[in-house]
């Protein structure tokens, strides 16, 4: 089967039968020194999402960049979660995630702010389909820790529709209390 070829930032767009994007994160070779030589092997990320809140990340390795890249993208599509996003375009809330060394913070932000993220989280919330996000990463900057911090502080993520079956209220109560001013006196006490 013939693949579209990548462009220079990794994404390899939308292909005829898929209505999902994928775009590749990194591309990591390695060499064992052998009697004839030196044998290399090609490990990928990808991530892939439909840009309508659902996005996956898969890794696969293999002797060869293709193969590497087919079997991460198979493994991503497996391994898809589904975010809850404002108007279609940012986050409900700031959140904060962890993995390894890598933590990030996730900010949701005004419209027309646009994706402010380092690369391996851009190209998370570029297939996922936000808009307006601010990001900050801290500890490591190795592209699987920052992905998987990324998608540790998604599932932290929750609507305020989940919130007010969770808690038995309207969502309406629970949007009024996110934007209210808290009086003095009650602040105090």
């Amino acid at each position: 089967m013939l693949r579209p070829e990548s462009n220079e930032r990794g994404d390899r767009g939308d292909r005829g039968e898929s209505e999902f994007l994928d775009k590749l994160v990194s591309i990591n070779r390695v060499a064992k020194v052998v009697k004839g030589g030196r044998r290399f092997g090609f490990a990928a990320l990808v991530v892939i999402g439909d840009q309508k809140g659902r996005v996956g990340y898969g890794s696969g390795k293999a002797r060869e960049v293709p193969e590497a890249i087919r079997k991460a993208t198979e493994q991503a599509k497996r391994n898809m979660v589904r975010v809850p996003l404002r108007e279609g375009r940012t986050l409900h809330h700031d959140v904060e995630g962890r993995h390894g060394a890598g933590k990030v913070v996730l900010r949701a932000a005004a419209p027309g702010t646009g994706i402010i993220a380092g690369g391996p989280m851009r190209a998370v919330f570029e297939t996922l389909g936000v808009q307006d996000v601010v990001t900050k990463s801290m500890g490591t900057s190795n592209p699987h820790n920052m992905v998987k911090a990324t998608f540790a502080a998604f599932a932290n993520l929750q609507s305020p529709r989940f919130v007010a079956n969770k808690r038995g209220k309207k969502v309406s109560e629970i949007i009024g209390r996110r934007t209210e001013k808290v009086p003095a006196e009650e602040a105090a006490a």
